[in-house]
């Protein structure tokens, strides 16, 4: 995911800019290596799998957001104080190179187990609601200090109308929207700067919203950026997906006039209007309660 030199970098917003990045020694390439038949610490095979597979320490925190980012950081100055991995300074490649890697990341098998729960809770949830917030993703995220008017939400969709639905009812909540028809819109508008966060539709003209998900997710200036699938898909083998390349909530299509809104708070730690002095109607109020509990 790297380029040898410091050259520019077509479809990013930090054109040229070198970032630290972490490999395995030649010490931690032998003992990952030789993992199936040494009894490794769980530990070890997080840190080791993910500098194998991603490098960047802001992937890697992403990839881990269930723990603080102060956590990891410890974790990999540990590992780099036992010369088991080793830092560098490297140029990122654009999101049209990430695109040819987009497998998920490794998943331990004791962390197998508590996916296989969160996934059956998704599909409950989506079931019931339509909605889902991964909540061991935004546990240690930031509560964002911005109010919605100044909250940018990108919706990547191809169908007009329900772009227009999409978009009519984030303005009608006060945020200003940005809008994609297809992967190249998006890597386009990325480019020109960073929303807040982003709706993502799964089945675009020109690729496809998981291999969309992934590579952001393998990107150090986007990988810690909020994204909600927005789609008809809600099979247990699609949520399983989104959740393993690190989607932060699903909404199901058709969803309820504020749900968009309320989804989008949560996963952004934005303040809940408070319903004794926000006017809202009787159907929003009992959507708000629902998902309240479902991520409490």
């Amino acid at each position: 995911m790297l380029e040898s030199s410091a050259t520019s970098r077509g479809d990013t917003n930090s054109v040229g800019q070198e970032k630290k990045f972490f490999r395995l020694t030649s010490e931690g390439r032998s003992l990952w290596a030789r993992r199936e038949n040494l009894p490794l610490p769980l530990d070890y095979r997080r840190i080791l799998g993910l500098v194998d597979f991603a490098g960047h320490p802001e992937v890697i925190r992403s990839y881990l957001a269930r723990y603080p980012g102060h956590v990891v950081d410890e974790w990999l100055t540990e590992f780099e104080a036992l010369c088991l991995i080793e830092s560098i300074s490297a140029t990122e490649v654009s999101l049209s190179e990430i695109t040819r890697k987009t497998e998920p990341p490794p998943v331990e098998v004791e962390d197998m187990r508590n996916f296989e729960q969160e996934v059956t809770f998704a599909d409950i949830s989506l079931s019931r609601l339509g909605v889902y917030v991964a909540y061991d993703r935004i546990a240690n995220r930031p509560a964002s200090r911005k109010e919605p008017e100044n909250t940018l939400a990108l919706i990547v969709e191809d169908d007009p109308d329900q772009l227009a639905l999409a978009v009519l009812r984030l303005t009608a909540a006060g945020y200003p929207v940005q809008t994609a028809d297809c992967v190249q819109a998006l890597f386009r508008t990325l480019q020109q700067g960073t929303p807040d966060a982003i709706f993502l539709d799964i089945g675009l003209p020109d690729g496809d919203g998981f291999e969309v998900l992934a590579t952001l997710r393998q990107h150090p200036s986007f990988t810690l950026l909020p994204t909600i699938m927005l789609t008809a898909k809600s099979e247990p083998e699609d949520v399983a997906k989104g959740l393993a390349l690190g989607a932060d909530g699903y909404i199901t299509k058709p969803y309820g006039k504020n749900t968009l809104d309320y989804v989008l708070r949560y996963v952004m730690k934005q303040e809940i209007p408070d319903p004794r002095t926000v006017r809202r109607p009787r159907r929003a109020l009992a959507e708000a309660r629902l998902l309240e509990k479902l991520i409490t």
